[in-house]
């Protein structure tokens, strides 16, 4: 049953419009002061709130920051004026009544109350549906391992929380991120993903936190970092353990004050943003390594989300293949299918670079693939005999490609190890990183 809360401080006023609420199927709960009703507020947030403007310990609006957004706003005035109005819907009020209330009006709005309580409820119905069938947000996957971070997504999501989302490269940790955005209140407001490690030491800085015209030779404009540019929604620091560690102590001061100064600026710019991290290193290996700053982890890592490898959630394989498959079908009209012995090769191989490797392999095997893509379809190492046991490859295949499949089918068949790898082989740790090097390239 939804729940309304009243603050006034006519009593009389209190209890008839207690009486109408309560005759629309509501349960009601009364305070005549701030300090009532945020003590009401903290024993159970109510789906709708009517405040009186003017309250013996203050203004009624300043409750709108004990209720997290959550609960529906009415405010209620006998002293209207456009300024007065203007000034609460900004701050979130939903609707605006003036005394003597007209009841039929507060009628409606408990009608769009209950309303907005029965689409929550249908949408939580329809989003435990979707789960069931491997679907979360932009996520996939029905397997034991990502249903615990459904769980948490869920959880982290609604909140405004700092969450750190830790992961092997390829795991999905910027879909992860886009997810808790979408769950959150900021859902319609930007979300902008930043990597780290791709963006020069040396202009960093710039990029985050923006720059004056003149600060620096070039500058010729005012730029606005990412800071600014994400204010109000989701800011990503993707692989934040790459950000210099000179740098780290002003993305700390942001964090903790909320405010950023450009390069070249004097004045601070206040920004609304929340953070999301994510790194595929060991948080507590990069402190030790000087990698991070101890006490940016402590405030970044205040929910931390870790996803798990492809190997250790495999039953999803099927699932996201035929899902990437579905994408290209549609994409190019085309109507392909896997042989069940390819969908079995897939949900056997080790999968070293996740779900990104997974979808890159799948793209080339359609590409190869006439009409049903089977083993001999599918890419490099996938289409061993058994697991890291043998490597099948066309006869007319260059000795370069050769030597690639058989240099990556080798490192996973020693499951990453670089020195077993190199010594069956009978090559060089060196020669192995550079041929691994140029293979990245």
């Amino acid at each position: 049953m939804p729940h309304a809360l009243i603050v006034d401080d006519d009593v009389g006023f209190q209890l008839g419009l207690a009486e109408a609420i309560r005759q629309e199927g509501f349960t009601t709960a009364t305070a005549a002061t701030l300090k009532e009703a945020r003590g009401a507020i903290a024993s159970g947030e109510p789906d709708v709130l009517f405040i009186d403007l003017k309250l013996p310990d203050g203004n009624g609006l300043e409750l709108l920051k004990d209720t997290n957004g959550l609960a529906q706003t009415v405010l209620i005035t006998g002293q209207a004026s456009v300024q007065t109005a203007v000034e609460a819907l900004r701050l979130g009020v939903t609707d605006y009544l003036t005394k003597p209330v007209d009841f039929a009006r507060v009628k409606v709005v408990l009608t769009n109350v209950a309303r907005t309580q029965e689409l929550k409820q249908e949408i939580g119905s329809l989003r435990g549906e979707l789960r069931k069938l491997g679907r979360f947000g932009p996520l996939i996957g029905t397997s034991a391992p990502m249903q615990k971070v459904y769980d948490l997504l869920g959880k982290a999501g609604p909140t405004e929380a700092t969450v750190l989302i830790t992961g092997e490269t390829g795991t999905g940790k910027e879909l992860v991120a886009q997810t808790v955005h979408q769950l959150s209140r900021r859902s319609r407001e930007p979300f902008l993903p930043l990597n780290c490690g791709a963006v020069s030491p040396t202009l960093i800085e710039s990029e985050l936190f923006g720059h004056e015209r003149g600060s620096f030779t070039g500058a010729d404009r005012v730029h606005k970092g990412y800071f600014e540019r994400a204010n109000r929604g989701t800011l990503l620091l993707d692989e934040v353990t790459e950000t210099p560690i000179e740098l780290q102590v002003k993305l700390l001061r942001v964090l903790e004050t909320g405010t950023v100064m450009r390069v070249g600026g004097t004045e601070p710019i206040k920004v609304n943003v929340r953070v999301i991290a994510s790194t595929n290193r060991r948080p507590e290996e990069a402190v030790a390594g000087g990698k991070l700053r101890e006490d940016l982890l402590y405030r970044l890592n205040v929910f931390p989300i870790h996803l798990p490898t492809l190997w250790e959630r495999r039953d999803d394989v099927e699932l996201l293949a035929e899902h990437f498959l579905d994408l290209l079908n549609k994409q190019e009209k085309t109507s392909k299918q896997f042989t069940r012995a390819a969908l079995e090769r897939l949900r056997t191989h080790r999968w070293p670079g996740n779900v990104r490797e997974l979808k890159n392999t799948l793209q080339r095997a359609y590409i190869l693939a006439e009409q049903d893509i089977g083993v001999d379809a599918l890419p490099l190492g996938v289409s061993e005999e058994s697991p890291g046991s043998s490597l099948m490859m066309k006869v007319g295949t260059t000795i370069a490609d050769a030597e690639r499949r058989l240099i990556l089918a080798t490192l996973e068949h020693f499951e990453g190890d670089k020195k077993k790898a190199a010594d069956s082989l009978k090559i060089s740790l060196k020669t192995l990183y550079n041929r691994l090097s140029a293979y990245k390239g």
